[in-house]
């Protein structure tokens, strides 16, 4: 994501909750819930990696930008961003976005049954500025330009098939993708300041040459009920797809999007909140927003790329706030699960899990250094969860 400075004060700790109603089950609209406590515990003292992780985890550094990946002979690319994990027959693939502009584009690194680093390349090159993005369930890699009239890409994480553009997605400033096998959408993520959030309805489901981009239409309120609108011209030239709609409505600086349980997640920075749409009643509610935090200090700040673990935690990384990774429980308590030290320059980005939900994986975009050319992708260890 392009890094903004936002009015909000620095987070030195915490672990309120603030949400619109339970996440997973609860009643829409309901009160902001207590504050509470994490399942892993805070993050203890820095290790020799410079992170804070609960008791129990432990972090390696997978690359760095400019250096080549241990074990191959692939230079990591600079600042890296979004990523997603794939399985791998016995073992699995991690990809990765670079949010340069010129000469984006994304990376994968290969791991073996044991964790072992197999392979590292290219997937996609001579692109703008890939943010995020996301994983479709016919295994492929949605790369997204976060650029004006910026293209997605759908890419082979396993560097066999070449990449293509996917203009029917839209153009406009690309953040995140989402998948939906449900209803057979994708969902999409505008980083504008009056962004708009979107969904894709395929033609065929699988096939993303053709289809048809809509918008999401509602009031101006927290929470209400909604609607889809088709977007006259996706292609948003000489209008953009953002300003098409009357009544769509307007998200500060979308950024993460993650889909779960005929529900769908997403992170606006530029006011500090992550949404909720209930896709089964057609209603969308704030899962937290720190300026309802009731006690205490917010704990997320710099909201950005989300995932999701098998046992239904929500995982959310921060660009800026104090460098963590936090995480939102079914039972509505978010807390910190981890924290960088020594990188205040930087962001976190590209957070994924393996395929068999043991191994947590992201990035530091800039690293100790502040510059794109530092970015480190480190994999954490542990009992998460399942």
């Amino acid at each position: 994501m392009e890094r903004r400075t936002f009015l909000r004060a620095t987070v030195v700790g915490g672990a309120s909750a603030a949400f619109g109603g339970s996440l997973w089950h609860g009643a829409a609209y309901a009160a902001p819930a207590q504050p509470g406590t994490g399942p892993y515990g805070a993050p203890g003292s820095p290790d020799a990696n410079g992170i804070r992780l609960p008791s129990g985890f432990t972090s390696r550094v997978v690359a760095r930008s400019g250096q080549t990946v241990s074990g191959t002979s692939y230079s990591w690319h600079s600042a890296p961003d979004g990523g997603a994990c794939y399985a791998d027959g016995s073992g699995w693939i991690y990809v990765s976005n670079s949010e340069i502009n010129p000469s984006g584009g994304a990376s994968a690194v290969r791991f073996s049954s044991s964790g072992a680093i197999t392979g590292a390349y290219r997937i996609l090159s001579g692109t703008r500025q890939n943010c995020a993005g996301g994983k479709t369930p016919w295994n492929t890699w949605l790369s997204c330009e976060e650029v004006d009239r910026g293209f997605v890409y759908e890419t082979d994480p396993w560097g066999v098939n070449a990449a293509v553009q996917r203009p029917a997605l839209g153009r406009f400033k690309h953040e995140a993708a989402a998948a939906d096998p449900v209803r057979k959408v994708i969902y999409l993520t505008e980083d504008e300041t009056n962004g708009r959030f979107y969904r894709f309805v395929p033609t065929t489901w699988g096939d993303l040459s053709s289809g048809t981009l809509q918008v999401l239409v509602a009031g101006t309120a927290t929470s209400g009920s909604y609607t889809w609108t088709t977007v006259p011209d996706p292609d948003g030239s000489p209008t953009t797809t953002r300003t098409q709609v009357s009544g769509s409505k307007s998200f500060n600086g979308g950024e993460g999007c993650h889909y779960a349980d005929d529900k769908v997640w997403f992170t606006t920075k530029g006011d500090n909140r992550v949404w909720q749409l209930n896709l089964t009643a057609s209603t969308y509610e704030l899962a937290y927003d720190d300026s309802l935090v009731t006690s205490g200090t917010a704990p997320l700040t710099g909201v950005d790329n989300v995932t999701g673990s098998s046992s239904g935690d929500l995982y959310i990384a921060e660009d800026g706030g104090n460098m963590e990774i936090c995480l939102i429980t079914p039972d509505d308590v978010v807390a910190p699960f981890l924290r960088i030290d020594g990188q205040s320059s930087s962001e976190i980005t590209g957070p994924a899990f393996s395929p068999d939900g043991t191994r947590l994986y992201f990035s530091s975009q800039r690293g100790t250094t502040g510059s794109s050319s530092g970015g480190i992708t480190y994999e954490v260890t542990g009992p998460f969860r399942q």
